[in-house]
């Protein structure tokens, strides 16, 4: 199945200026979760790699743990090689940002946010640290801070074919790219596609790329979106509803077996606790009898402690 990740289509336009190209490298520069909303997922799954950053611990871990081709760096893209602030969104990740003025934003739909300090290295200094070499695509999406990422690249050394930059405001919508498109049109780039969100730039030496990647957003329904299909196990369309099913039915025959611990873990995840002696008390919940009783209970319609009806 041809299956969209992304927000705005952005994979399947970089599908068609690529079209027939089975293998190739890309640097995904705020990639977010490896899965929803990414743009470079698509290639990954088609055999492609390349680097990504994600500063967020626990979206570069997961990142690292589902794509091992990839080389994950934990840390941000800036003007400057050293540290940066860096304001982390609690549960709404896509509005995490450099730029507190962004990060407030994110107040209105009830989520705050804490600062942090964090490794920051310019692009330049990421693609020679990685040996980048040949680049297809370059996608940069960082929350209003693209204009720090272009200034730190060596667009001489280091020359994606195409460029794929957010191009509003996070939250307005407003245009945000007047302050860069400049320096790359300067470096020899040629402005190809505004999706209504992000804007899409192919290197003049690239005359056939240009020519694939189309002039207007693609119809949406061009292709299935992830958006369409849900969780796995409750949409019989979705591609894994199958072993989802599967898995389920084995998680829920093997509760009375899981590690205590393990348990804490994913109720703490579900419930969105943090605080430690909210941990704690959890932790004895899950140590009494009448937790242990209630899991034998949930698992016997699964273990064959009774029959169930399909």
């Amino acid at each position: 199945m041809e299956l969209s990740y992304t927000q705005n289509l952005e994979d399947y336009h970089l599908a068609l200026a690529f079209a027939g190209q089975t293998s190739g490298r890309y640097i995904d520069i705020g990639g977010g979760h490896p899965v929803a909303d990414n743009v470079s997922f698509w290639f990954y799954e088609r055999g492609w790699q390349g680097i990504v950053v994600e500063p967020q611990p626990a979206l570069a871990a997961l990142t690292a743990r589902l794509r091992p081709r990839d080389i994950v760096v934990e840390a941000l893209v800036g003007r400057t090689n050293g540290e940066s602030d860096f304001f982390l969104v609690e549960r709404l990740h896509g509005f995490s940002t450099t730029l507190a003025q962004h990060a407030e934003k994110a107040k209105a739909f009830g989520a705050g946010f804490r600062k942090l300090r964090l490794p920051a290295v310019t692009l330049a200094t990421l693609c020679e640290t990685h040996g980048a070499g040949e680049i297809d695509f370059l996608k940069v999406d960082v929350e209003g801070a693209e204009a720090d990422v272009f200034a730190g690249g060596d667009f001489k050394r280091f020359r994606p074919k195409v460029i794929v930059a957010e191009a509003v405001a996070p939250g307005s919508g407003e245009a945000a790219w007047h302050d860069w498109e400049p320096g790359l049109l300067a470096q020899g780039y040629r402005f190809a596609l505004f999706d209504t969100l992000n804007r899409f730039y192919v290197a003049e030496e690239h005359p056939a790329i240009f020519g694939r990647l189309p002039r207007e957003r693609a119809d949406w329904h061009a292709v299935r979106h992830m958006y369409e299909i849900g969780r796995a196990p409750e949409n019989a369309n979705h591609p894994d509803h199958a072993l989802a099913r599967d898995l389920a039915r084995g998680f829920w025959a093997m509760l009375p077996w899981l590690e205590p611990e393990l348990i804490v873990a994913m109720l703490a995840r579900a419930r969105g606790i943090e605080d430690a002696k909210e941990r704690a008390a959890l932790a004895a919940a899950v140590d009494s009898e009448a937790f242990r009783l209630s899991l034998g209970r949930i698992a016997c319609g699964y273990d064959g402690g009774q029959v169930v009806e399909e």
